[in-house]
């Protein structure tokens, strides 16, 4: 059982690289958007709220989304996990620690994919023009890679601190299946 936390600027390629090492491992690949689109489809309270943050633009808040991520990682408890877009603030990392304290788990791997910005702009224009994205527009990008430098670097520094013997920073700038032979080298040695 491994429990895997990928960081690195949106568009760096932590959805690709956790999908395809959810597949090698055989393990889930919890990435917050997928796992806010499956919330939606409940019928609960939380949903309903969720619906009216997202339908208006706004950011889904921390404490909503530390509850629907601790929910998923205890029924992924005994599978182990890939966690793809969180923790990305300081106050979700600090939940993300407590639950792991209070359920005897740890992260076996932490995964930082690091790219610089020119390559990271001219990779998400491409996957604009191949996918007609609309939120893949020079503003948004730089808006997304200033939140991140702002906000989710912070947090991989603690962990690069914090969790140093299990912190990798990983070339971005190499091609897909590259990085995937580079991640899966770490995780055969260790």
């Amino acid at each position: 059982m491994s429990n895997i936390i990928f960081f690195g600027p949106p568009g760096a390629g932590k959805g690709t690289q956790a999908k395809l090492i959810s597949d090698f491992l055989n393990i889930p690949h919890l990435s917050t958007g997928d796992i806010l689109r499956k919330k939606l489809l409940d019928k609960d309270n939380l949903a309903n709220e969720l619906k009216t943050i997202m339908s208006s633009g706004n950011l889904v808040s921390d404490d909503i989304l530390n509850k629907i991520v601790s929910s998923r990682l205890n029924n992924e408890s005994n599978n182990g996990f890939i966690l793809d877009g969180y923790p990305r603030t300081l106050k979700q990392s600090e939940f993300l620690i407590n639950h792991l304290f209070k359920t005897s788990s740890k992260i076996n791997y932490i995964f930082n994919i690091q790219i610089n910005f020119d390559t990271l702009k001219d990779r998400i224009l491409k996957r604009s023009s191949e996918e007609s994205r609309d939120d893949d527009n020079i503003n948004v990008i730089e808006t997304r890679y200033n939140e991140y430098l702002n906000s989710t670097q912070k947090v991989s520094n603690l962990y690069k601190e914090q969790y140093s013997s299990n912190f990798y920073d990983i070339d971005g700038s190499l091609q897909i299946d590259e990085i995937t032979e580079k991640i899966k080298e770490i995780l055969k040695k260790t």
